[in-house]
């Protein structure tokens, strides 16, 4: 790695890194089930809070709305959600799991949390939750 003398350019780049390297572990989860990690994302969402708009969906999970709106679509055509029209408001869709969807996440997280876990492992509980506080500094930027 090249020699950074700004400890904010190092830090950065530490976290990329690690961001990937655990990413690409827990990833190996999705590939079973057929789904991306936006797919995943978006079963894991819906089955923990519930139907949601569009909208709170894209805000709950940081993604963009273009990406997010084919990424529904497509699980729309998979049988994993359903997309209708919400009734307080004709300009929005509330998305929600069929029982394909909820079928699958439950088939799934439980390799995921145990890949997450297993990554995570490297520190200890308390260095995760020092890792926890530390990134919330991070929240208000």
């Amino acid at each position: 790695m090249a020699e950074f003398k700004n400890a904010a350019v190092k830090s950065m780049v530490v976290m990329r890194k690690a961001f990937r390297t655990i990413d690409n572990k827990v990833s190996e989860s999705y590939g079973p089930h057929n789904l991306t990690a936006t797919q995943f994302g978006v079963l894991d969402v819906l089955n923990a809070k519930g139907s949601m708009k569009i909208g709170e969906l894209i805000n709950s999970m940081l993604a963009t709305s273009g990406n997010m709106t084919v990424v529904i679509k497509n699980m729309e055509k998979k049988g994993l959600i359903t997309r209708e029209a919400c009734p307080n408001d004709r300009r929005a869709f509330m998305v929600s799991l069929t029982d394909q969807g909820k079928a699958v996440i439950d088939s799934a997280l439980p390799d995921h949390i145990e890949r997450v876990e297993e990554a995570f492992s490297v520190l200890t509980e308390q260095e995760q939750e020092q890792l926890i506080e530390l990134l919330k500094k991070f929240k208000n930027l």
